[in-house]
């Protein structure tokens, strides 16, 4: 990014630590020749980028750009992170029971899938290998039915196409928490070179493939929800895969719930790791949406949905009088959980004992809602994998799981799976899309009924780039060090009246850097780094008491937010600057 004036030169230590990592890459034969010739080019910088770090476990798993060295998504960080995993899973698990393994569209992805059989049947545990791309919230599902010790997805999710990722789960079908992710962090790090992995080849009896039997066991498992009517709609659905995954399941999907086949988006609905129609494929950017809302305008459709590459999210676009409104992930949160509670309420079948799940970082309309149902609502840290943890530790407590939401477009109905699931969630829609068209109506009309009853609550996001590699990591650090040494003593006219560091203790959640501004006017300001990108995320969010008045509130409570985030973006800049000012 821009304005980048606070460099971190590495310590001698992280040089020689640097150049050794280097130098095996370049000289040892277990690497092969053009992996050791590329080393053997790399400038002093491309050298630091490449190894001034071991790529580490974050959110489930492992994430980064692809690429030679140890901070890299390579087949050999793969398999280094795979024996972890396996001497992990002999320590704490039952890995005869078997993992299931799948990858998504990004170059390499099937490579890897491939490597990390290999390990694992090297170390004689069995494996159920995909024999083709499938969505993440599948290989979820086929750890839970297949009864396997655990899964691994090969998927960077919504990242751009220099990224790939390995995203692990335990054996209910959720992403690993701690103390699994340090765990096997540990058995990595045990590991003394990378030529002491063991590798097999693809084939023998601990060797299986995934069939089509388990696809529709997967669509019936949430088809069978309460909230799904099996009639005929007349909805008319058109639908971006953004060249991933979700192309395999959800035409196939919205079948089953009685929806006609949805009118695809010819260019994004081809299989690309290039991802040739987007620079990010993210239903979340407005870009990626930009040519499914010009077909659903030349065609008079109703509806658009679009999944990310691994269709673990959803971005949904409505046909409102003659208006073409993307929704966010705040308001689809609130639309989906007044549905389901209302719904299951209606039809006597809300369980007495249940929670919807959603993040510290997602709209408060949430609580409104459940509480007016006598739902409970349940925050977690950032994170789908902190959603899963709940439900797993809700099996013995005997609370029912109704819903997860984050407000970056993921969602879970039921708990057919353990992460959010952008196939179940766009059949979810559909149905209330469909619901509401037969009564006249569409989903931003239930959204102001929902604002007219509960108030309305804006929310809006601010994201800092920063270049991936050593740098990045270290503005963000001393980004979010400034901000808790200096933060503003105001926004504007808005004094900040309270400081949560989540660092500290906050209530029963894990330690994490967040920091949460609550101001005068009882707007809140939540920031962190990303867990998956170099970027520094805030989360910006006010308040209006309920009212007939939805339009003029709104346009109130947007100006609000466009200058509370246009005061934060000044200070953050100022900070990197190494300008301490208070916010004017």
């Amino acid at each position: 990014m821009e304005g980048e004036v606070v460099p971190f030169p590495p310590r001698n230590g992280e040089y020689l630590l640097i150049c050794e990592r280097a130098t095996l890459w370049k000289e040892d034969p277990y690497f092969d020749v053009e992996t050791r010739h590329q080393v053997g080019k790399m400038s002093l910088e491309e050298l630091e980028s490449a190894f001034f770090t071991e790529l580490k476990f974050g959110t489930g798993g492992l994430r980064g750009e692809m690429g030679v060295g140890t901070a890299r998504m390579n087949i050999y960080t793969v398999r280094k992170a795979t024996q972890g995993l396996a001497a992990y899973l002999k320590k704490e698990s039952t890995p005869e029971k078997g993992i299931v393994i799948g990858f998504d569209n990004r170059h390499n992805s099937e490579r890897f899938a491939q490597e990390t059989a290999r390990v694992l049947l090297g170390n004689n545990i069995p494996v159920f290998l995909c024999p083709a791309l499938r969505p993440t919230p599948f290989i979820s599902f086929a750890c839970r039915h297949l009864k396997a010790a655990g899964a691994i997805m090969i998927t960077a999710s919504h990242n751009p196409k220099e990224y790939n990722g390995y995203k692990v789960y335990w054996d209910d079908g959720a992403q690993i928490v701690d103390p699994h992710d340090r765990g096997i962090m540990q058995e990595i790090d045990k590991i003394p070179s990378y030529s002491h992995v063991k590798l097999a080849d693809l084939k023998g009896p601990l060797l299986s493939w995934v069939d089509e039997t388990l696809e529709e066991a997967y669509l019936q498992a949430f088809v069978s929800h309460p909230v799904f009517s099996k009639d005929k709609k007349e909805l008319k659905i058109c639908y971006s895969s953004l060249h991933g995954t979700g192309i395999t399941l959800l035409p196939k999907a919205f079948q089953k719930c009685g929806f006609a086949d949805p009118l695809l988006v010819p260019s994004q609905c081809i299989v690309s790791g290039n991802f040739p129609s987007v620079s990010s494929p993210n239903p979340e950017s407005p870009e990626a949406l930009r040519e499914g809302i010009h077909l659903l305008k030349n065609s008079k459709r109703d509806i658009l949905f679009v999944t990310d590459p691994d269709a673990d999210r959803l971005g949904v676009v409505i046909h409102h009088r003659g208006k073409y409104v993307a929704l966010n992930g705040h308001e689809l949160a609130a639309i989906g959980t007044f549905y389901l509670c209302d719904t299951l309420s209606k039809q006597k079948l809300l369980p007495p004992k249940s929670s919807i799940v959603t993040t510290i970082v997602t709209t408060a309309l949430i609580d409104k809602i459940a509480q007016a149902y006598q739902v409970k609502t349940t925050r977690v840290l950032t994170g789908f994998k902190y959603i899963g943890e709940k439900m797993r530790e809700w099996d013995t407590t005997g609370t029912s799981f109704l819903f997860g939401a984050e407000e970056s477009f993921g969602y879970l109905i039921g708990s057919f799976c353990r992460d959010k699931d952008g196939i179940s969630a766009a059949c979810f829609f559909a149905q209330i899309a469909a619901h509401l068209q037969s009564e006249g109506k569409t989903l931003l009309d239930l959204l102001y009924e929902i604002y007219r009853l509960f108030g309305i609550y804006q929310e809006r996001a601010l994201s800092l780039h920063f270049s991936s590699g050593k740098e990045g990591v270290e503005l963000i650090r001393y980004l979010m060090q400034q901000l808790r040494e200096h933060p503003p003593s105001s926004l504007g006219d808005q004094a900040l009246l309270q400081t949560v560091d989540y660092l500290e203790e906050v209530s029963s959640l894990p330690q994490a850097d967040v920091l949460h501004w609550i101001l005068e006017d009882g707007s809140t300001l939540m920031i962190r780094p990303s867990g998956t990108e170099p970027k520094l995320k805030a989360y910006l969010s006010t308040y209006r008491s309920p009212s007939e008045s939805i339009e003029t509130n709104l346009l109130e409570s947007q100006a609000h937010l466009n200058k509370l985030s246009h005061l934060l973006e000044t200070y953050l800049y100022s900070l990197l600057a190494g300008i301490i000012t208070p916010c004017q």
